[in-house]
């Protein structure tokens, strides 16, 4: 293959001229290219508003070597595409078919890899199938009444099911594990741009039928998938898994069990340590949802927008920001969802938190972001391993008190100043713009939310960004509290082989410690059913 980068077209531009172009540098007519890939698609807005997208392709044709030769360019170049190969299998019989307690990306994932291979995978999941879920999720947040087993955290699909579904992972595709992902979710109904997009995304709306589709083809290959089967026990015999236990009742055979729960079942990670399974703490970040209109935000990344050549439609603008603060915390932008609305994400009563969710359109007025504060073992108070989740506990308790059980909302102007000891927090402040959150909300005092120590960092923090994109830290930014789920707080400790020192046991995905969002999450567990069928082979009765 010969690989083309740097080739740029204006928006609006038809692809076509993506041949056009590659032709020209490779000195070919339009019909002597075989095949043109797109690998990568980004927006060039560095002289804005001249904007530009930027592509890199992949070419197949005759003679491929003498044509980058004759071409004499540096952004032509031969390139060996990596194709994801799964693993031989092992030869050890198994004598029950392995058991995955979870359906995000990194359950489903590994449920995939192993239903496809002959391994007839049984998936527990705790919540509800997706459609279902969905009637429960919007009941919250019309009404505030709280299913715990149903909701925006538990349920198929796991928690990226409500949030913007965002692809992108700094996580290096060594050999094409990453790739072979956006390749699965666009056979299972994604749009093919998630293949190229430098930020790829498939929206809450197209998720859920992307995820019934991936269902489908695991109980067609013979896996199984169990809704409202929460794994409530194990049983341990001489450091090895013999049996789970559903629902504090059914005991089921299993001598092998991938623990892809999530970062939120934490009554799982109690039943974890009851049972002595090696677990601890890990840093992770917390703080609250901003709220900027759209349009400020395009504006700050495109340019005066009227005067983009052509009058292209761009896509609703993102950003990316870090900060070092002088308490020595960093702080960043997260999980950043243009077009997009703030939800409450709760799981538990009497306690509040929140996310982000764009659907695919991503037309929202408001773009919302987390900006979030590192936190340590040490902020937590104990060494107990479970130390993090009762440190999140807190905050969303003193989320939900803020709200009195709705989302907490508050300008950034109020929050600066009470932070800064300038004034008292006042709760009737009106931004310039109605938040958009899908949920019950109320203006609140969210100062008392976060300790100070994270207070004082997020303020620094966003005065930095407010030199980076103007307007960032206006007094009438909206705030939203708390952002407690950023990733993990427990990390369950494995080897090698993908497994727990009790033997059978494999953590897996971003609640086991391993990931941070979906990609990460399902390249994981496409890792863990690598580990269990390079020992074992295809399930037989």
């Amino acid at each position: 293959m010969i690989r083309i980068s740097q080739i740029k077209l204006r928006p609006g531009t038809e692809e076509r001229m993506l041949y056009e172009k590659a032709a020209k540098l490779l000195k070919i007519k339009v019909e002597d290219i075989l095949q043109l890939r797109i690998v990568k698609q980004s927006i060039d807005a560095r002289k804005k508003p001249d904007i530009w997208y930027s592509y890199v392709v992949e070419i197949e044709a005759a003679q491929e070597a003498k044509l980058v030769k004759r071409a004499n360019q540096p952004q032509v170049t031969l390139a060996e595409t990596i194709e994801y190969v799964f693993p031989a299998v092992g030869k050890e019989p198994l004598q029950h078919r392995p058991v995955i307690v979870g359906t995000g990306p990194a359950g489903l994932f590994c449920g995939y890899f192993l239903a496809k291979h002959g391994y007839r995978p049984i998936l527990l999941e705790r919540g509800k199938d997706v459609d279902a879920r969905q009637v429960d999720v919007e009941r919250f947040w019309q009404t505030g009444k709280l299913d715990p087993q149903s909701n925006v955290q538990f349920g198929e699909g796991g928690a990226g099911t409500f949030s913007d579904g965002k692809l992108n992972t700094l996580i290096k595709d060594k050999d094409g594990k990453g790739r072979k992902v956006l390749e699965i979710f666009h056979e299972c109904g994604a749009p093919k741009e998630i293949l190229y997009e430098n930020k790829p995304h498939i929206g809450t709306d197209i998720l859920r039928s992307v995820v019934k589709e991936m269902r489908r083809r695991i109980i067609e290959w013979g896996g199984e998938v169990h809704f409202s089967n929460e794994l409530t026990d194990l049983i341990i015999e001489q450091g090895r898994l013999t049996h789970v236990q559903i629902n504090h009742g059914e005991i089921m055979p299993c001598e092998q069990l991938v623990l892809a729960m999530g970062h939120s079942a934490r009554d799982t990670f109690a039943m974890l340590d009851s049972r002595k399974i090696p677990m601890e703490a890990k840093s992770f970040a917390v703080g609250l949802r901003v709220e900027h209109p759209q349009a400020m935000i395009d504006k700050t990344q495109y340019g005066d927008m009227d005067k983009i050549d052509g009058g292209a439609k761009l896509p609703a603008a993102s950003y990316k920001l870090t900060a070092q603060t002088s308490l020595g915390r960093g702080v960043y932008s997260f999980c950043m969802c243009p077009g997009g609305y703030v939800v409450n994400a709760s799981s538990e009563s009497g306690r509040l938190a929140v996310n982000g969710m764009s659907y695919s359109g991503r037309d929202g007025k408001n773009a919302n972001s987390a900006i979030i504060v590192s936190v340590t073992p040490e902020d937590f108070e104990s060494d107990h391993p479970l130390a993090g989740i009762a440190f999140q506990r807190r905050l969303e308790e003193h989320a939900y008190q803020a709200g009195k059980g709705k989302v907490p909302v508050q300008t950034y102007g109020s929050f600066q100043a009470a932070v800064s000891g300038e004034k008292e927090a006042t709760m009737d402040e009106q931004g310039g713009y109605e938040p958009c959150i899908k949920g019950e909300w109320t203006f609140a005092d969210l100062t008392q939310i976060l300790p100070q120590a994270c207070n004082l960092a997020f303020v620094e923090g966003m005065e930095q960004f407010g030199s980076i994109l103007p307007g960032f830290n206006a007094p009438e930014t909206l705030l939203a509290g708390v952002e407690s789920r950023t990733s993990s707080p427990v990390r369950i400790v494995r080897d090698q082989t993908g497994q727990s020192s009790f033997r059978g046991l494999y953590p897996c995905g971003e609640g086991a410690g391993y990931a941070g969002g979906i990609t990460s999450a399902a390249m994981d567990g496409i890792y863990i059913a690598e580990k269990i069928a390079g020992q074992y082979c295809a399930f037989r009765d």
